[in-house]
């Protein structure tokens, strides 16, 4: 998958942002098309996720989307800090990997730069989705630590990239 925009965008916010508590129940995904995040994290998480939002929405193969996440800190977040990054297809891992937080937002030039000040933030990013992503639904679960291996944030996010279906299977 070309360069895993969506993903690495939402890593560079988290690396971007701060704080703990679970704040959204996740909901199933109603039809293709769709997609939901939660916010995993429990008291010892240093990040929690108030809201993630995209634009278009629902996103949309080949083209730009705006990626907006907010969040608070519990404490500042330094150099070192890391998500580990599992993809997948159905049961089928098509990723599994660690990303440096702090090198990801610089590379992605984020408007929120590690360190990370505590209190409430948002970053927002835009990325190019590339137009070979498979039509397939995905689970992307991403679990952040500090330098210091103590949690940091916890998200699982859907997103289904099959079409949507219209009255008796005719596409709209």
């Amino acid at each position: 998958m070309a360069r895993l925009g969506f993903f690495v965008l939402v890593l560079s916010a988290l690396a971007s942002l701060s704080g703990a508590v679970p704040t959204e129940e996740q909901v199933a995904l109603a039809a293709p098309g769709d997609w939901s995040w939660k916010d995993c994290g429990g008291p010892s998480h240093l990040i929690r996720i108030d809201d993630i939002a995209i634009t278009p929405d629902p996103p949309q193969k080949g083209q730009e989307m705006s990626v907006t996440v907010k969040g608070t800190a519990k404490d500042q977040i330094e150099d070192g800090a890391y998500v580990d990054v599992v993809v997948k297809v159905g049961a089928i891992k098509i990723l599994q990997k660690e990303f440096d937080v702090c090198e990801e937002a610089r590379n992605a030039n984020a408007s929120i730069q590690c360190p990370v000040q505590e209190g409430k933030h948002e970053v927002t990013q835009t990325v190019d989705l590339p137009k070979e992503i498979p039509p397939a639904p995905f689970k992307v679960s991403i679990r952040g630590y500090t330098v210091d291996d103590e949690d940091l944030a916890c998200v699982d996010i859907e997103i289904d990239f099959r079409p949507k279906r219209g009255l008796l299977g005719l596409s709209w």
